[in-house]
């Protein structure tokens, strides 16, 4: 598989992601409804799997997003500084003080455990990057001037807002204007697409995108709901995969779209909010490779699970261009980030390695 990477010593950073990083208020073991302590978090789709290349896997990153000017963003600034990432390119918007300008977006969710799911109540309307436009970032600079490996970007930030979806397409298309690898993961919100035209809006704009993404990540109902493929065979609550159908779901974006280079979707059955069944598959040069699986992973908080596969599939493709090997490093990555609370990875590239080389669970002192 040739991917084409620009050359690490003509760029200066081996990835970016592109979208909205949220404050996370976890109430832990508990309810939101009934939380009177929240422990706080970063957290956000396309910033989740750029954190994970900078803090797992040790690649120089940087982070395109944008906060309000005030307290809030500057807390928001220090986690992304914890995780290692660049936070150069952010830009910072004036605000009025009470939100009415723009503002930082929150994200309040609750893990779930045995019967019942985890939960997601998100506050983030007419946030900075909502209303970012390409002009904010000057696109031409960070991607012919600094020079940038790899791009990530993804459907929850294109569908924050009609604007957040022209700075998505005006972004990828200028990365491929300079040789930098596109991904994206789909990451379908229906809740999210519904202000702007709901799931017409979602295919629109996403079949669009799609024209020039180079590796495309997604679920079943992300496939679906955004690119129109239709898997045959599962039932309605996904107890059972059709994993035929998934392959062949695949093999015809793969036709569809032949820009794409890497095809991959995730593979979970939903036991319960604490047990889950875990893989993955990735199409690259017509042939489709199976992820390990993981039966019955137990899983402190899933939030943020697809993210770190995400991570794990490009650290993978950028250093050995090996899809049987990088959807393991997306499927142990995955699954070792769900063993951990908050949206963002805390397993190391040798826990991952571990895990890919057959490690159990033993103490290891």
């Amino acid at each position: 598989m040739e991917l084409n990477l620009r050359d690490r010593n003509e760029c200066k950073y081996d990835a970016v992601s592109l979208g909205e990083v949220m404050l996370r208020l976890d109430p832990g073991e508990g309810r939101i409804r009934t939380a009177r302590n929240f422990r706080a978090w970063e957290g956000g789709g396309e910033y989740n799997v750029i954190r994970g290349l900078r803090r797992c896997f040790g690649l120089n990153t940087a982070v395109l997003t944008a906060f309000a000017d005030n307290e809030v963003g500057k807390l928001m600034e220090d986690f992304i500084l914890q995780g290692g990432v660049d936070t150069s390119l952010i830009k910072w918007m004036d605000t009025d003080g009470i939100g009415r300008v723009c503002r930082n977006g929150l994200n309040f969710t609750e893990r779930g455990y045995g019967i019942r799911g985890a939960k997601g109540c998100s506050d983030r309307a007419n946030t900075a990057i909502s209303k970012a436009t390409p002009a904010d970032f000057d696109f031409d600079y960070i991607f012919g001037e600094l020079g940038v490996r790899w791009l990530h970007t993804g459907g929850i930030y294109a569908a924050l807002s009609e604007q957040a979806s022209e700075t998505v397409i005006e972004a990828i298309k200028t990365a491929k204007k300079y040789g930098t690898i596109v991904s994206y993961d789909l990451n379908y919100r229906p809740s999210m697409w519904s202000a702007i035209g709901g799931q017409a809006k979602a295919q629109e704009v996403n079949k669009e995108i799609a024209k020039y993404v180079d590796v495309m990540i997604g679920n079943e109902e992300d496939f679906t709901a955004c690119l129109g493929f239709e898997i045959e065979g599962n039932d309605a609550n996904l107890k059972e995969l059709n994993i035929e159908g998934y392959k062949k779901m695949i093999n015809e974006a793969a036709k569809v779209y032949p820009n794409f280079k890497v095809v991959a979707t995730t593979l979970r059955t939903v036991k319960t909010a604490t047990v889950n069944d875990w893989s993955a598959l990735c199409w690259a040069d017509g042939e489709i490779h199976k992820g390990m699986d993981f039966k019955g992973l137990e899983i402190m908080d899933r939030v943020g699970g697809g993210d770190s596969f995400a991570s794990g599939l490009i650290y993978g493709l950028m250093t050995t261009e090996d899809a049987a090997q990088a959807v393991n490093y997306g499927v142990c990555h995955g699954a070792l980030a769900m063993t951990t609370p908050g949206d963002t990875t805390m397993a190391s590239k040798s826990e991952v390695e571990a895990l890919m080389g057959g490690a159990g669970a033993r103490v290891q002192r």
